[in-house]
């Protein structure tokens, strides 16, 4: 077995950076990791999306990764390292080499969306992978990186490259259309970035998937992966069917503030998100209490 497939298969959380009162919690999020560090969760997403990695300071993100290197166990790590130059992005993903992680996810360039094309993307990624000391896997979520959807065609051309391993995507259509044109014997492991497709995904060849609604339930998110792995289809589409009309009332309705919230009633410490994101308010906390109710979690 490839050992990138042996540490990419499976259930990841891209954590949550805590805040209260815009100020960075190390040591709440020192709490969650050790929490996370018994649970079947597979490995963690550090300085993601859910991690508000775009409203972080350089020295905060290196502040954070110290504790997901002090904190990380087992699990396997993946550092969104992502920066809009080449130039910056080989940098801090260098620096997170040295600190001993196993992977960086590189979010699309989008500042000049309108000139990031199959030809420019495919160069990024390709100079980047060519001048860096760890494993690289794509993000492609154009939803967070004004609207840039990677074509199959580019991904096809990168997944040939070794040091470029794998591909978490959160684009709207999910993962399906790179699956079924992708060499099955093709060293590419590619994660579904939302639950909504999460088990459809996993039918189609996707390795596993970096899940937000597993910063507070992660043990249902690895039960649908582990029933899928054991052939037990019938209840992984059942609970499938039940974490995505979660995830509706909570990360798809209120983004990342509504998976803090559930993090908090969940006994986790999720905090606040950093303004210009606003904490939910009571009567919205209260939808997302019912909604863990009726999904009995």
């Amino acid at each position: 077995m490839s050992i990138h497939k042996q540490k990419l298969s499976g259930v990841f959380a891209p954590v949550n950076t805590p805040f209260k009162n815009d100020d960075l919690q190390l040591d709440d999020l020192r709490f969650n990791l050790k929490k996370y560090q018994k649970s079947p969760l597979k490995g963690y997403l550090a300085l993601g999306s859910n991690g508000e990695f775009k409203s972080l300071s350089e020295d905060e993100q290196l502040k954070i990764l110290q504790v997901f290197a002090e904190e990380k166990g087992e699990k396997t790590v993946m550092v969104g390292t992502a920066r809009e130059s080449t130039k910056h992005t080989i940098r801090m993903s260098n620096l997170a080499a040295g600190m001993g992680f196993e992977y960086v996810s590189i979010l699309t360039p989008h500042y000049f969306a309108k000139q990031m094309d199959t030809a420019k993307l495919v160069a990024y990624y390709t100079r980047i992978a060519d001048n860096i000391q760890v494993p690289l896997l794509i993000y492609n979520a154009p939803g967070f990186a004004g609207g840039v959807n990677l074509s199959v065609d580019a991904v096809l051309e990168l997944a040939q490259h070794e040091n470029i391993v794998g591909m978490k995507d959160t684009s709207p259509t999910g993962p399906g259309r790179f699956l079924c044109r992708l060499e099955k014997n093709t060293d590419f492991y590619i994660l579904a970035g939302s639950v909504s497709y999460f088990y459809a995904t996993l039918h189609l060849g996707a390795y596993g998937g970096v899940i937000s609604l597993a910063n507070f339930v992660p043990g249902a998110c690895c039960e649908l992966y582990d029933l899928f792995t054991q052939g037990k289809y019938g209840l992984a589409q059942k609970l499938g069917f039940k974490l995505q009309v979660l995830s509706d009332f909570i990360s798809g309705k209120y983004g990342v503030a509504g998976v803090k919230a559930a993090m908090n009633l969940k006994g986790l410490k999720g905090g606040e998100p950093r303004h210009p994101l606003l904490p939910l308010t009571e009567k919205e906390i209260d939808v997302i209490k019912t909604a863990l109710q009726n999904a009995g979690l």
